[in-house]
Parts: C-alpha cells; sequence; structure tokens
C-alpha cells in the first residue's frame, strides 16, 4: 500500500500524471547524459585545469562511488518522506552540484562538486521507478516503460555526442564546463513543474534508515579505492597496502553489524540472507565485474581517441555512434527473441562477442598505432557493442529470478548498487592498467600520443581478461531465467530494476525497459 494525495477529476489526474512522467523522464535522461557526457570532456579539462591523471580518474570515479553508496539510503528516505519531496530534493541538489562543477576554479573543487552531484544523484534517481509505479495503473505501464526504455537508450547515445559538440563548441569560450552548465536550466524547469504536477506517494510500513551501515560500507570501500587510485601518484607508499590489507577487516564489521541490524529491527542496508540464493550471489559476482569492465573501457577508450590518436571531441563522439547503436539494436533483439528461446546461452555469447571485439581492438590498436582511423575501429566497438547489448539486457531478471519476492526490492538495490561499486572499482583500476602504463607522455624519442596507445593495448588485456570471468561467472546463473508470477514484474537495463515489490525503490540507473 501507498498514500497519495487526495484524488483530482479523471481528466486533470490523467493530464497531471502524463506531465509527471515527462519530468521524472527528463530527470533520468539528465543522470545518464551527465554519467556518460564527462569522458569526452576529459581531455579538455586536463588541458583547462592542469589537473594530473589522479585527478581525472576521481572527476569520473567520485561520481559512480558516490551514486552507488547513496543508492539503497536514497530509495529508503523516498518511502519514508515521500518519493516527490527526495526527488525535488535531489534534483535541486544535482541542479547545483552541476553549477558547481561548472564554475569549479580547480580540480579539487571540481571532484568535491563531483561527489555532492552523485550523491544527490542517489537521491533522486531510486524515485523515478517508484514514482511510475504509483503514478500509473498495471496496464498501462508496459506502454509507459516502452517510452522510458527509449529514453534512456537516447540518452546513451545522445551523452558522448552532447559532451563532444558542447565541449568542441567551446560556448562563450567556457570549453568544458556547459557540459555541467546545461543542466542547471533543464533541473531549474524540473523543480517548477515538478512541484506542480508530481503526486506525493509513500511506502506504508517503510524500512529504517542504516547509516551506521552506511558508514562502515562507505570506509571499507574508499580504503581500497582511494590508495588503488591515487597510489600511483605518490609513489605506492606503504600505507595505500595497509589501508587495502584492513579494507576486509572493516567490511567483515559491516558485515557482523548487518547481521545484528537485521536480527534487531529487520531493517538491514544490505539483506545478507539473499547471498544466499546461488543465482543471486554468483549475477553480483557477474555485476561487479562487469561494472569493472565497463568503467575500465570507457575510460580508456576516450583517452585513447583523444590523447592517443589526437581526435576531436567531435570526432571521438561520432566514432562511438556505431557502439551505441549496436548496443541498443542487441539489446533489443536479446529480450523479445533470443533470451526466450536460448536461455542463459545469451549472455555468454554476449560475454565471448565483447571478448572478440576487445581482442579485435588491441589488433588494430596495435597494428596501426598513431595512424590508425575511425573506419579501423568501427568493426572492434560493433562486435563490443552487440556483446554489451546482449548482456546488460538480461541480467537483471535472470539473477533475480530465483530471489523471493518479498525481497525482489533489496535484491534489485543491492544488484544495481553492486554494478555502481564494480563502475567505480574499475576506474579505480585505470591508475594500473593504463596510467601505470603510459610512463612519461612527453618523453625524448616518443612520437606524439604513443605512450597512451601502448597503454591503451595494455589495458584492454585487463579487459579481455574481466571478460573471460564474466564468462565463467555466467555459467553459475540458471539456464533460464525463472517466470515471476504478477507480484514481481521486472523491469531491467543497465543498472536499475523494479521488481513488484512496494513501489521498487531501491532501484539504481536506469536502462531500457525490457520486459
Amino acid at each position: 500500500m501507498t498514500t497519495t494525495a487526495p484524488s483530482a477529476p479523471p481528466e486533470a489526474a490523467d493530464r497531471r500524471r502524463w506531465i509527471a512522467l515527462a519530468i521524472v523522464l527528463t530527470a533520468s535522461f539528465m543522470d545518464l547524459v551527465d554519467a556518460t557526457i564527462v569522458n569526452i570532456a576529459i581531455p579538455s579539462i586536463r588541458r583547462d585545469t592542469g589537473a594530473s591523471f589522479t585527478a581525472l580518474q576521481w572527476v569520473t570515479a567520485a561520481y559512480a562511488l558516490a551514486f552507488a553508496i547513496g543508492l539503497i539510503t536514497g530509495g529508503r528516505l523516498g518511502d519514508i518522506f515521500g518519493r516527490k519531496k527526495l526527488f525535488l530534493l535531489g534534483m535541486g541538489g544535482f541542479t547545483l552540484a552541476s553549477a558547481l562543477c561548472g564554475f569549479a576554479a580547480s580540480p579539487g573543487m571540481l571532484i568535491g562538486a563531483r561527489v555532492v552531484q552523485g550523491a544527490m544523484a542517489a537521491l533522486m534517481v531510486p524515485q523515478v521507478l517508484a514514482i511510475i509505479h504509483v503514478s500509473f495503473p498495471a496496464h498501462e505501464r508496459g506502454k509507459v516503460f516502452g517510452m522510458f526504455g527509449a529514453v534512456i537508450g537516447l540518452g546513451a547515445v545522445c551523452g558522448p555526442l552532447i559532451g563532444a559538440l558542447l565541449t568542441e563548441g567551446d560556448l562563450f569560450g567556457l570549453a568544458w564546463r556547459p557540459i555541467f552548465l546545461i543542466n542547471l536550466p533543464v533541473g531549474l524547469a524540473g523543480i517548477l513543474l515538478g512541484r506542480r504536477f508530481i503526486t506525493e506517494s509513500r511506502a506504508a510500513g517503510a524500512l529504517r534508515l542504516d547509516l551506521v551501515g552506511t558508514a562502515l560500507a562507505t570506509v571499507g570501500l574508499l580504503m581500497v579505492l582511494y590508495p588503488l587510485t591515487q597510489g600511483r601518484e605518490a609513489g605506492w607508499p606503504v600505507w595505500g597496502f595497509v589501508s587495502m590489507a584492513a579494507s576486509p577487516l572493516v567490511l567483515a564489521v559491516f558485515v557482523r553489524y548487518e547481521r545484528a541490524k537485521a536480527r534487531k529491527d529487520g531493517s538491514p542496508l544490505v539483506e545478507l540472507s539473499l547471498f544466499r540464493v546461488r543465482t543471486f550471489a554468483a549475477g553480483s559476482g557477474v555485476q561487479l565485474t562487469f561494472g569493472a569492465v565497463n568503467g575500465l573501457f570507457f575510460l580508456i577508450w576516450t583517452l585513447h581517441m583523444q590523447l592517443g590518436l589526437g581526435w576531436s571531441p567531435l570526432h571521438a563522439g561520432l566514432t562511438g555512434v556505431p557502439f551505441s547503436v549496436a548496443c541498443s539494436a542487441a539489446a533489443g533483439l536479446s529480450v523479445q527473441k533470443l533470451v526466450p528461446r536460448f536461455g542463459r546461452r545469451v549472455l555468454q555469447a554476449g560475454a565471448l562477442i565483447m571478448l572478440s571485439g576487445a581482442l579485435l581492438y588491441i589488433g588494430v590498436a596495435g597494428h596501426y598505432g598513431t595512424a590508425l582511423v575511425s573506419w579501423q575501429m568501427v568493426p572492434a566497438m560493433v562486435l563490443m557493442g552487440v556483446g554489451m547489448g546482449l548482456i546488460v539486457a538480461p541480467i537483471t531478471d535472470s539473477v533475480l529470478s530465483e530471489v523471493p519476492a518479498e525481497h525482489s526490492g533489496s535484491a534489485s538495490g543491492i544488484f544495481n548498487t553492486t554494478g555502481q561499486l564494480g563502475m567505480a572499482l574499475g576506474l579505480g583500476l585505470s591508475s594500473v592498467a593504463f596510467f601505470g602504463a603510459v610512463g612519461d607522455p612527453d618523453g625524448a624519442g616518443a612520437a606524439p600520443g604513443a605512450p597512451f596507445v601502448a597503454a591503451t593495448t595494455n589495458a584492454l588485456w585487463w579487459v579481455a581478461g574481466g571478460l573471460v570471468l564474466v564468462f565463467g561467472l555466467l555459467f553459475l546463473l540458471p539456464r533460464r531465467a525463472r517466470t515471476r508470477g504478477a507480484a514481481a514484474p521486472a523491469v531491467d537495463g543497465r543498472a536499475g530494476t523494479e521488481t513488484g515489490t512496494e513501489a521498487g525503490t531501491e532501484t539504481g540507473r536506469e536502462q531500457p525497459a525490457l520486459v
């Protein structure tokens, strides 16, 4: 049950909910674009601010980590205090943080603003599917989720292109800054319209917050990610290895606390009993590894094209279009045609196709060096796009198919958070896999960009190894996802899932609606 505002006349209520849908879909579009728009501008940020490679890693990793850590708590805050209220608070904070990013005077200020931006996204994003759920009856949700998927798919394609156009356009001499400032008019319009047209709702008997659990998880993860990202620049000091070695101890304390929290009031941050379901535990491993692969790949891909090959942001953005189109097409085909017939083998084929694309990329990058041109890269990118589409679309339903219906909301929240943590981990690994191999990019005797090309091929072997691990873990998933009852419909995608609990609020970053 949910509590809602008093009902309006039918025609007015119908008009309000469709406007509310447009508002929350715009917020989803803004969030996804902001997550993908930054990579394309990284070389421009480096030139303009003098940021070190480590600082550039934090510009992307800080957002992903803050988003992941706050995701489940953001969903619960919406349940307790109202989804409209938290959506508007998150959008307002996201807009303000975007302004701080756009006017950042130093790399440190930019990183701090990105932390705030990720935290505000963690308040805003989990409310989107919940608002849709309580605003539309079951018989209309198929059409609504189709629109949702189209908007999110469009965001995935448009993000790099918008970033390239804004960066290369150098509007008002602001270089990369418009990629953040563009959020200001969109966010302000969303806040004003959302106040008027979104109906408030809350969950009856919502879970309590677990702030201690959140703090323990944050500390434990930072003890790994901070030295991993910062260690190369600091010369790999002893304290970094000590911190990484102590991280499992802190996470063990987190696990013990979560068990005690579950016994005390039934409101742990993480429902640990879910990991006794083999498919969920294995699927979380897949999600973590696949997230790390993606986080590492998309960063090094951008740096390879712009710093290694000397391409403009627009050239790099256009080169990525075949990847995006192939990924979207394969995602739709996998769910509608392939998975119902072939089950788990579709995901495994996706891992192998993506692996073949990574190996082909290694081959062409090594063969052509700094003389590589766009059309020579396209076959590898199409393979990687197809492979990714075959995995990201059906994986959520496959993993959650054996989770008890009463825990489906918690499971989807944990699963999505795991993917975001994997992305942050992949960005941290770039310190070793990519930046550690760059060496001195300005060294004498090296062709311009050559060190970045060599570092790219080195990092791609890490990507290939991660994909081999993903392929192996996929054997632990069921051959075919079990069909869940009406109580637990699933909407899956890049990371976000609504699984038929109170309002499916514990969700992550959204992807195209698939079921």
